[in-house]
């Protein structure tokens, strides 16, 4: 048994899982594994005061589950509104006028968005969009904007 017995290696096991996922999280910043840092915590008390190892498994199970049923999608709402869309995926949803006559066929068709002309094709492979045609982006597809009538 040692000088520690079952239950003061388990609270090391428990420990151990601890530390492992919270570098796991510190790695991949997914707010994932973290939840799970906090059940094996938990678990590890549960060790600590003498519980069986079946209940110490569920006590894990349980925390860890509930945690991130009930706030990853909160902390992960909070925490992504920080990103920036780049330059072209701010442009989907967007207006612009057609400056050259849009024709998949042709491979024809420019808009012009603030000072910037952009390649355009419509999203309907058959449609042809005239001239001075107001559109909206839908899909950016390489460096050619898909658009459809508005």
């Amino acid at each position: 048994m040692g000088i520690l017995g079952n239950a003061g290696i388990m609270v090391l096991i428990w420990l151990a899982l601890v530390i492992v996922f919270i570098i796991i999280e510190l790695v991949s910043l997914g707010l994932t594994s973290i939840w799970f840092a906090a059940g094996a915590f938990v678990a590890g008390l549960v060790a600590m005061f003498g519980g069986p190892f079946w209940l110490q498994a569920v006590v894990f199970l349980i925390v860890s589950a509930v945690l991130l049923a009930c706030t990853r999608k909160f902390a992960k709402r909070h925490l992504d509104n920080k990103l920036e869309k780049t330059n072209a995926e701010s442009l989907i949803g967007k207006t612009s006028i057609v400056i050259e006559a849009v024709d998949n066929a042709s491979a024809t068709g420019k808009i012009r968005i603030g000072d910037v002309e952009w390649t355009a094709r419509a999203v309907n492979e058959t449609q042809v969009i005239p001239k001075d045609t107001k559109v909206i982006i839908r899909e950016i597809r390489g460096v050619k904007c898909m658009v459809e009538p508005v």
